[in-house]
């Protein structure tokens, strides 16, 4: 249930910093959303970057679909999946 409360407030953090892009807020907010917005965008490349370095040869490749979901909701994606890898 947090898992997904979590996503659900990426996504509408993501809304809220495409929305600044679509139509900026007032000067001094503008330059502030746009570098939270590179600095997410870099950090999440990054995790889904040091994850699949951290694959060993014996586990599967990750999927499209998964690599997408990783970007979008970063850490939250990443409990789940591990969470899902602990079930027998």
């Amino acid at each position: 249930m947090w898992i997904n409360l979590g996503r659900l407030m990426m996504v509408l953090v993501w809304c809220f910093l495409i929305l600044n892009v679509i139509q900026p807020f007032p000067r001094p907010l503008k330059y502030f959303f746009d570098v939270a917005l590179i600095f997410m965008v870099l950090m999440h490349v990054l995790q889904l970057l040091l994850l699949k370095i951290s694959l060993t040869k014996n586990e599967p490749k990750f999927t499209i679909l998964f690599q997408i979901r990783m970007f979008l909701f970063g850490i939250f994606e990443m409990l789940a999946w591990q969470k899902k890898l602990r079930r027998p």
